[in-house]
């Protein structure tokens, strides 16, 4: 019996979770995703300063904020890296602290394609990760309609998913263990068997809508706190998973069983909704796990972006001693 991680990959595209490029290089996953967490992590590798290195050189040929211009050209390089390495996509996130500007998300999702194709890598191998928040996706069908495709990340609602759906966009990122971890945190049941988890439940229906409704946005499950969820899972669209548990399922020859399909989906009476900005608000504001997840991610991400922008503005000082 293969392992579990081949298995898995019959039903379903695996995505390495993580900026780590020697981890990308030996699990040799089909697509990669990061964000500012993930970089943060990264940068403090000795072996990606080659990479903060060259973004420093080149933000002194640029005009405007210097440390925006490394943050932008630092994800580019490492994303570009990455994508030397995988088949598919890689998804590269604009900052968080941009979550409530359309304009400015829509303007900074468009500069990292431009970036991009300075190092040679074309818009098509790229997705621009954006919070799922109205305006975030208001920001995505924009750049969608110019031919830049989006990930939709912080997804924790139905709410979220239809308006996603809506948007066309190309990719949704539902998240399963920070649902799990409210739910964990905010009832009396501390432990869930796979298949009762409310971070599996959410993805399954959001699955089982869009394959109803004939969507063409991707479902890619995201966020994992064990195997257990992602084998509850098995032939979703993609799922992004971090290399620990790549390494798990990958240690594993137990038989899997695939629980989602798009004929099982069709079969159901499920109707599309079109979501205005006021139904969407009420229907964020009536579940209180997605506004609480999704603000706590948006914060989250923020902040190490913050962190970042401290390594790399000591990083200024020490070239300047």
């Amino acid at each position: 019996m293969a392992d579990q991680l081949t298995q898995l990959a019959k039903h379903t595209v695996i995505v390495a979770d993580t900026g780590d490029v020697e981890a990308i290089r030996k699990l040799q996953p089909t697509d990669a995703t990061t964000n500012p967490s993930l970089l943060f992590q990264a940068v403090q590798n000795p072996a990606f300063e080659t990479y903060l290195d060259e973004a420093i050189q080149w933000s002194n040929t640029q005009k405007g904020d210097q440390i925006e211009n490394i943050m932008d050209r630092l994800s580019v390089n490492i994303g570009a890296e990455i994508a030397k390495l995988v088949p598919g996509v890689v998804s590269t996130e604009v900052d968080a602290r941009l979550s409530f500007d359309a304009e400015a998300a829509i303007a900074k999702g468009r500069h990292l394609i431009a970036l991009y194709k300075e190092k040679g890598v074309e818009k098509e191998r790229i997705l621009i990760k954006l919070a799922s928040t109205w305006e975030g996706i208001k920001a995505a069908e924009v750049l969608e309609k110019e031919g830049i495709h989006c990930n939709m990340t912080l997804l924790f609602s139905m709410a979220q998913a239809t308006a996603c759906a809506n948007a066309k966009a190309t990719l949704i990122s539902p998240f399963v263990g920070r649902i799990l971890d409210w739910y964990v945190a905010n009832t009396s049941t501390k432990t869930y068997a796979p298949d009762q988890d409310p971070g599996v439940q959410s993805v399954t229906e959001i699955y089982n809508y869009y394959k109803a409704i004939g969507s063409k946005t991707v479902v890619m499950g995201a966020s994992f706190r064990n195997k257990g969820e992602i084998l509850a899972l098995a032939g979703c669209d993609k799922l992004t998973i971090s290399p620990s548990l790549l390494n798990e399922l990958k240690s594993s020859t137990e038989e899997i069983t695939v629980k989602l399909s798009p004929d099982n989906a069709k079969s159901s009476d499920i109707k599309e909704r079109v979501l205005t900005e006021a139904q969407f608000r009420w229907e964020m504001n009536e579940d209180q796990m997605a506004t609480e997840k999704l603000s706590d991610g948006i914060r989250k991400f923020a902040a190490d972006s913050i962190k970042l922008e401290a390594i790399i503005k000591k990083k200024l000082a020490e070239k300047t001693q």
